[in-house]
């Protein structure tokens, strides 16, 4: 049975197919212009970085991508915080082909693991938004209170653990918790 159910989640992970097309990073910390420019400057310096829209006004960045390109969250995290300043929220927009989401599950899409949350069981095609819930990405008021949608212990740790491993996901590996928008 195990095996069957293994065999069932690779599947559905070969079959399951998105691509992140935009990301919207609020920044916390900011006081001025010159602040804002040490985040975009350090922003497009990542490769796959299309183009950087910075919004002052809402200490925020709107970030395109290359096409085809794979999207790191966790560096774009660390270019924000290598700039001096924190996450506050992080959106991804992303287009999505037949892809089943279910709430409290894990689900790998382009080699990346995602863990929805507070969601309700549906299949979804278009683009749709979500923000990534883990620690660094959000503050830690909203890390705790959200802590309440999941029991699995890799939402303390955004790493896959014995709890993760039942729906294929290997051990070890990075999971990003996310809400749909």
């Amino acid at each position: 049975m195990k095996k069957i159910m293994l065999l069932a989640a690779i599947l559905i992970a070969v079959g399951t197919s998105a691509q992140v097309s935009k990301v919207t990073i609020q920044a916390s910390g900011l006081t001025c212009s010159l602040c804002s420019n040490a985040i975009n400057k350090a922003l497009k310096s990542v490769e796959y970085i299309d183009k950087v829209y910075a919004d002052i006004k809402n200490s925020s960045f709107d970030l395109s991508f290359k096409p085809g390109s794979q999207v790191d969250f966790d560096q774009l995290k660390k270019k924000v915080e290598g700039a001096g300043f924190f996450v506050a929220k992080f959106t991804v927009y992303m287009n999505f082909d037949k892809v089943t989401l279910e709430d409290d599950a894990h689900i790998v899409i382009n080699q990346v693991t995602y863990h929805f949350l507070n969601i309700k069981d549906r299949n979804v095609s278009g683009e749709h938004s979500f923000q990534v819930l883990d620690k660094g990405y959000v503050s830690a008021k909203a890390f705790k209170k959200n802590a309440i949608y999941t029991k699995m212990d890799c939402y303390k740790t955004g790493v896959a653990g014995t709890c993760c491993t039942k729906s294929g996901v290997k051990e070890g590996n990075r999971i990003y918790h996310v809400m749909l928008l």
